[in-house]
């Protein structure tokens, strides 16, 4: 299969080129790229050394006893036949899970053998992070990585010159309308086919969707078959039950009782803590949204999910539900007003749009604004700018509908918000009559130009 070219590429040959760099730790969720990035990476060094603690499980006797990272490459360098020198291999350890000793070890590999450019993956990785007392907090540097964005997913399918052309538009000189048609509709398309790397390459040799689906629900069996892995407390079903029950529930506060009746809510809030931590699900939090931080004023009770992908979002619901069937029309052929309103599949893909453009040295949270009581009012998103407060509004219409925007706007004292839509890009501002005539500026950022944000 082709290479994809990605976002993390530039981030991975920035610490290959760093004169002082510590043992890399790349995260993320199973099958989002994370060896093959590697491996693309290993051409660019004379020799790659890659072992699989899953396959080479002799390997791991290598990581007994007292640690010499000189030693351990030395014997990993006879079992490979591959040398192993400082400055011209990338030595790969992959499925690293299956070996917590080496994940101990990594920090030794910056104190005693920091020459050497190391890097370390896994599948569900986090969990075996979270039971270790420490992993070298400090001495190694962590990159984590997603399904595809719309930019790479444009990319992949031979489209950087759109890429390009949205580049050069704002909002005082919107995208020629023949342009912006050609985004849309490939923004569709990413809505069915997702960014997981398996599911990309397929859709670009066949253009066909069955094809894709075939994929996407493969690797939904791959992950469900994962959740006797997650933890020997939480019932696989639950498990399951939760994930599926997401699904329904993109772009809404999270019901426990919407998802099973049958457990505690303790036991959901497990469940759901489990499938974050394996990078399924993204929280987005509730927060007042006074300032930076928002954590510090999130609602522990109140949240959101992001599912990981669009495409394998629709797969899971066609397994669930007929009617799965009329969203996918809806996304190839329905009206972009329809589209935008109809449930939170737009709304939970702006949302991964936003996180995914984000430095990929940490993993990020996101966050909602709401107000409950006579008068319901929420913003979809809150992004930190400059160290102030971006409220950002997933709608269809011009000034129609926002109500819960200038709300928020006017408690906060705030003139800038943006507005993601299927529109092309634009502005207007509205003077709020009930804040003695302020003004606030809106920004209209197209669905596919939100790696501009």
């Amino acid at each position: 299969m082709k290479y994809i070219e990605r976002i993390i590429d530039r981030y991975l040959m920035e610490w290959k080129a760093e004169n002082v760099h510590k043992p890399l730790l790349l995260r993320g969720a199973r099958q989002v790229g994370k060896s093959s990035a590697v491996r693309h990476l290993g051409k660019q060094f004379k020799y790659f050394a890659e072992v699989n603690f899953e396959n080479q499980k002799s390997v791991k006797n290598f990581f007994a006893g007292d640690i010499d990272v000189h030693l351990i490459a030395s014997k990993i360098a006879k079992i490979l036949d591959i040398p192993i020198v400082a400055g011209k291999t990338l030595l790969f350890l992959d499925e690293i899970q299956a070996c917590p000793e080496a994940i101990m070890a990594l920090r030794f590999f910056k104190e005693d053998f920091p020459e050497l450019h190391v890097i370390a993956a896994g599948s569900l990785l986090e969990f075996a992070l979270a039971e270790l007392p420490t992993f070298g907090v400090g001495r190694i540097h962590s990159l984590f990585m997603y399904p595809l964005t719309f930019d790479e997913f444009l990319s992949a399918n031979g489209k950087s010159g759109l890429i390009s052309m949205r580049d050069m538009a704002n909002a005082d000189s919107p995208l020629d309308e023949a342009f912006h048609q050609q985004l849309i509709e490939q923004f569709r398309h990413y809505l069915l086919v997702g960014g997981m790397p398996e599911a990309v390459a397929a859709w670009v040799d066949s253009h066909d969707f069955m094809s894709v689906q075939n994929v996407q629900q493969d690797i939904i069996l791959t992950y469900e078959d994962d959740f006797n892995k997650y933890n020997r407390r939480v019932n696989p079903d639950l498990l399951r039950m939760t994930l599926h029950g997401i699904c329904h529930m993109v772009g809404e506060k999270v019901q426990f009782t919407t998802i099973s009746r049958d457990y505690r809510s303790s036991q959901i809030n497990e469940a759901l803590h489990l499938l974050a931590l394996a990078g399924l699900l993204t929280p987005v939090l509730k927060t007042a949204g006074n300032g930076i931080p928002f954590e510090a004023e999130t609602s522990g009770k109140q949240s959101k999910y992001l599912f990981l992908d669009p495409g394998l979002l629709l797969a899971m619901l066609q397994l669930d539900v007929p009617s799965a069937n009329e969203m996918k029309n809806l996304v190839l052929t329905g009206d972009p007003r329809d589209l935008v309103n109809k449930g939170g599949l737009v709304e939970m893909v702006a949302g991964l749009e936003l996180l995914r453009y984000k430095n990929p040295i940490q993993r990020y949270k996101m966050f909602y604004w709401a107000q409950e009581g006579k008068s319901i009012a929420e913003v979809d998103y809150l992004e930190a700018r400059q160290a102030g407060v971006l409220p950002i509004e997933v709608k269809s219409n011009t000034q129609g509908g926002m109500k819960s925007l200038w709300t928020f706007m006017r408690e906060k004292h705030l003139t800038q918000a943006v507005r993601t839509s299927l529109e092309n890009f634009g502005s207007f501002d509205y003077v709020d009559a009930q804040d003695n005539n302020a003004v606030r500026h809106v920004t209209i950022v197209p669905l596919y130009a939100l790696s501009g944000v």
